[in-house]
């Protein structure tokens, strides 16, 4: 297998990640293990498209867990966000993991301030008479896992133009 299929593998199950949490503010667990797989899967065949090794991809599991799950357990965050970040680290290694943290932070408080500005101008008026929601189009709240998803297709599509990619 070379490594054009682990791209294509890793491209889908980002985008379905992507589309999930931004329709549904949900990610099966399904999903979440089909990625676990395929990225330990093309750690193991040589064909991942971040290069890492089975061990770089069950250490990248572990770290991208253990980093994000202390949100979780004060409840700022997801338990599929916590989940997406460990099989990032399977794919991309732990040497990616704060990098994709910081893109995807830096993407999520910019969706955080345009929602703020979207549902104060939406509910100028309303507010005062039903208070403020703070949701858009009945989502209450940043798709993070989607935001780390995009974050780690754009460094995949920035290392092909680098030449990093076969």
């Amino acid at each position: 297998m070379n490594v054009s299929v682990g791209i294509l593998l890793f491209i889908v199950w980002a985008g379905v990640v992507a589309i999930s949490d931004c329709r549904a503010r949900r990610i099966s667990n399904s999903i979440v293990l089909a990625g676990l797989a395929t990225a330990f899967g093309c750690a193991l065949l040589h064909c991942g498209p971040f290069g890492v090794s089975l061990t770089q991809a069950g250490i990248g599991m572990l770290v991208g867990l253990a980093a994000l799950l202390p949100f979780f357990a004060f409840g700022v965050m997801g338990a599929a966000d916590v989940k997406v970040f460990a099989v990032l680290g399977a794919w991309c290694g732990v040497h990616a993991l704060l990098g994709l943290w910081m893109a995807a932070s830096l993407a999520a408080g910019v969706h955080a301030l345009w929602l703020l500005i979207a549902t104060r101008t939406r509910l100028a008026g309303l507010a005062r008479h039903h208070g403020a929601t703070f949701e858009l189009a009945g989502k209450a709240s940043t798709p993070y896992a989607a935001c780390l998803t995009v974050a780690a297709t754009a460094w995949l599509m920035l290392q092909g133009l680098a030449g990093g990619v076969q």
